[in-house]
């Protein structure tokens, strides 16, 4: 594992440069992001280039044995540029023009924009693809942020009614697909469709999702424009771009396929501030560490979408700037993360940032160091860090280097669909149920297991996995269809899989839809429950409650949980199972224990807030509770920390 600093050397003086170089080697920083958000300092008036800024600080970062990951600057371009093509901007919902003036100020699907990034991205490519201390390039900075992804300016729907004509091909086929007979919708021809924004009531959910996935597409081209350019220019270094946590506007792994490795940007107490889907209680209670899954549900998930390879560009160090609350977090915390990030495959874990900046936006955004440059509490952290490290290569005889090749993948699977939880969310039938929340709940159970998760897409092989959960695939392809009908795994469906057709629609023989040949059962009817409702659930797996959303279901299957009805909530036997309901934490947990004893899996009930996961022959353990806890797994030897792990803890054996 490596450790690396996101750098703003045009924020600070010249002559600051070398002493921040040699400081970060002295911390044990091996990689370097610079250049990100750089565009107007490069190319502060139309054609007027000063490279050498960027060329002495590569020089000096070089200089030092530093890496540099480079970063085109596309997602902040200057004021010059909007005004020579203002069409570029984005559009809110509300058809208001989203300007210049902070970040993210345009629309992917600008085609003139996307020419100036050609240039820009060319340029840059050209001069820096064989400079010896770049290692890496970062393509744009966190697609998405601030809501970006979807646009309803005039680029947008002109790229809109392409992507349609492509896709459908007649305007007829169109019009069967969303069902444009209700409500006199039906078009007669593309030029006739609309964004779907500003409709008096609802628009056609099948309108609304081909929109989102015209939108995702339209990132991943903006991407590959990028990712085109550097591979000619700049062979044999990784590409990587930086997603965001609990963001699905996107489909990132059809971006991660353009790229050589997925990174992320891991803010674990600005997101549990901030998202919906924690409770108060979880919020008091992990106020200064983050949830205890929050990170690693998205190094799993980034994992999956980056072919196995995982980074870290954006670590927080300390309080952040943008959540309603912004507390500092507790000592140890940083090291957590940082170990926590390398035990579920990270290869690198960069922190933003360098140093805290005195101007702008970000002003009160922590760094490793602080504003007047003296090392904040995360600097000395990571210091600690990038010694165990080679504590750890040298107790189970590898290189520093070489603790990659430890392998990440777990024996378990959670598939995890951008396009069913587009599905999902357009229409959720409950205010209570987002895909997002269901998928991480589960994913919270089996970790509280002590199982090791790997969270993959649909089109993932299969085969290594042990147990196979699919929260809510929303519309089975045939394709994911004859996989799972040749799976040898145990295998749980959730609620609402296969209850929607590829075009939005109701199969016609009702939900789950393909998967009722290897789990025969007709979901009847619904029930979207508000929060106040709970009905008891009880069973030979357990008993508690069920919440937000409630399937009445036929079937002959084995029913192990019923409603206090006697209807089935979760049947199955063998290897194919279906949980019709969502049902609460503490007893989707045993459920998940049961189904894991049937595929053949150890499990055990871990203290609250301890997180364990295991990476080859290592085991690593978190205490994310504010509580000393004691843990030691058997036929182990103890490499870093203490049986004995303190609030924000880390401990690492070595398997005998």
């Amino acid at each position: 594992m490596k450790l690396g600093v996101c750098y703003y050397p045009e924020h600070w003086p010249k002559s600051r440069w070398v002493e921040d170089a040699q400081h970060m080697r002295r911390i044990g920083i091996q990689y370097v992001r610079v250049g990100e958000f750089s565009w107007s300092t490069i190319e502060p008036t139309p054609g007027e280039l000063h490279w050498e800024w960027l060329d002495e600080s590569l020089d000096i970062l070089h200089s030092e044995g530093l890496k540099v990951i480079l970063g085109t600057p596309t997602a902040t371009p200057p004021k010059w540029l909007v005004d020579r093509h203002p069409s570029m901007l984005a559009k809110d919902e509300a058809g208001r023009v989203r300007g210049f003036g902070s970040r993210r100020h345009y629309t992917f699907a600008s085609l003139e924009y996307r020419e100036e990034c050609r240039r820009m991205v060319t340029m840059m490519a050209e001069r820096y693809g064989h400079h010896p201390a770049v290692a890496s390039w970062q393509t744009d900075n966190e697609y998405g942020c601030h809501d970006t992804v979807l646009s309803y300016a005039e680029a947008d729907l002109a790229a809109f009614r392409l992507w349609l004509a492509e896709k459908y091909g007649t305007v007829e086929a169109l019009n069967k697909a969303w069902g444009n007979v209700f409500w006199s919708m039906d078009y007669r021809s593309f030029d006739e469709i609309e964004l779907p924004n500003l409709t008096v009531t609802e628009a056609n959910p099948s309108h609304r999702l081909d929109f989102q996935r015209c939108c995702s597409d339209q990132v991943v081209a903006f991407n590959k424009l990028q990712v085109d350019i550097l591979r000619e220019h700049s062979a044999g270094r990784d590409l990587v771009h930086n997603y965001m946590g609990f963001f699905t506007a996107f489909d990132h792994h059809k971006v991660g396929q353009d790229l050589d490795v997925a990174s992320w940007d891991s803010y674990p107490l600005g997101s549990l501030d901030k998202e919906p889907l924690y409770t108060e209680d979880e919020k008091h209670t992990y106020l200064r560490v983050g949830h205890p899954d929050a990170g690693a549900f998205h190094h799993d998930l980034y994992r999956g979408c980056g072919n196995g390879r995982l980074w870290i560009m954006e670590q927080q160090p300390g309080p952040v700037n943008w959540a309603p609350h912004n507390p500092t977090p507790a000592d140890g915390a940083v090291r957590l993360w940082t170990w926590e990030a390398f035990s579920h495959g990270a290869e690198l874990v960069s922190y933003f940032r360098w140093r805290q900046a005195p101007f702008g936006q970000e002003q009160m955004h922590a760094g490793l160091l602080r504003p007047d440059a003296q090392e904040a509490e995360a600097a000395k952290e990571a210091t600690l860090v990038a010694q165990e490290v080679k504590v750890l290569a040298e107790s189970i005889g590898l290189d520093a280097d070489e603790l990659m090749s430890l392998p990440s993948a777990g024996k378990v699977a959670l598939m995890f669909d951008y396009d069913a939880c587009w599905s999902l969310d357009i229409q959720p039938q409950s205010r209570a149920y987002r895909y997002f929340f269901w998928c991480y709940r589960m994913y919270e159970a089996m970790r509280e297991l002590g199982l090791s998760v790997d969270i993959v897409p649909s089109n993932a092989p299969l085969d290594m996995y042990e147990l196979l959960v699919l929260p809510a695939q929303a519309h089975i392809t045939p394709e994911l269809q004859n996989r799972l009908n040749s799976y040898q795994g145990v295998l749980l469906a959730g609620p609402r899989t296969g209850s929607k057709t590829e075009t939005y629609q109701i199969p016609e023989n009702l939900a789950p839809g393909p998967l009722a040949s290897l789990l025969p059962l007709t979901v009847e009817r619904v029930d979207a429950l508000p929060e106040h409702t709970q009905p008891a659930v009880s069973g030979r797996w357990g008993a508690g409650k069920l919440k937000h959303w409630h399937e009445q279901i036929k079937t002959e299957l084995p029913c192990l949980l019923k409603d206090d009805g006697g209807n089935p909530v979760l049947m199955g036997e063998g290897r194919h199972y279906y949980l019709g309901s969502c049902i609460d934490n503490t007893l989707l947990k045993a459920s998940l224990a049961k189904l894991s004893e049937v595929a053949g899996l150890s499990t055990y009930y871990l203290p609250k807030g301890v997180r364990v996961r295991e990476r080859g022959n290592v085991i690593f353990a978190f205490n994310y509770s504010s509580n000393t806890v004691v843990f030691v797994p058997q036929n182990a030897e103890l490499v870093i920390g203490s049986k004995c792990l303190g609030a924000a803890d880390v401990a690492i054996w070595k398997k005998q």
